[in-house]
């Protein structure tokens, strides 16, 4: 199949496979997506860090692959998979689409499923996507 990256990259959005809900948004390069098939674990390319980083490579919070969709255009990924562990955001929640935009301002409005400084300490190499 041939996927459309763009500047290298393409967007992979993480759907929880039991409950429908979104989990994150990360980035794959090719080397990213190809590891990502071959482990069957979700694998990003973060821009900040410029390198390969599995996710849950640090909290062990890892996402099992079960399928990956192709959206029309080729240009986007939907990853369905199992979550491995508490939450899925470096900041301790399931999700990392907590937060909800308002007319009045941001409003938080899920429960943290972890303490991320219990997780990560005081380096968090999961927050650098």
């Amino acid at each position: 199949m041939d996927l459309n990256f763009q500047d290298g990259l393409i967007p992979a959005i993480i759907q929880d496979r039991h409950s429908g809900k979104v989990l994150m948004l990360g980035y794959m390069n090719t080397e990213a997506f190809e590891k990502t098939l071959k482990s069957g674990y979700v694998t990003f390319f973060s821009r900040r860090r410029q390198k390969l980083w599995t996710k849950g490579e640090t909290s062990g919070y890892h996402l099992q692959v079960r399928e990956i969709r192709v959206d029309c255009d080729h240009d986007a990924l939907l990853v369905q998979a199992d979550l491995k562990g508490p939450g899925c955001c470096h900041m301790g929640y399931k999700s990392c689409f907590f937060r909800k935009l308002t007319a009045s301002g941001e409003e938080v409005f899920l429960q943290r499923e972890f303490d991320p400084t219990e997780v990560y300490g005081d380096q968090n190499p999961e927050s650098q996507t």
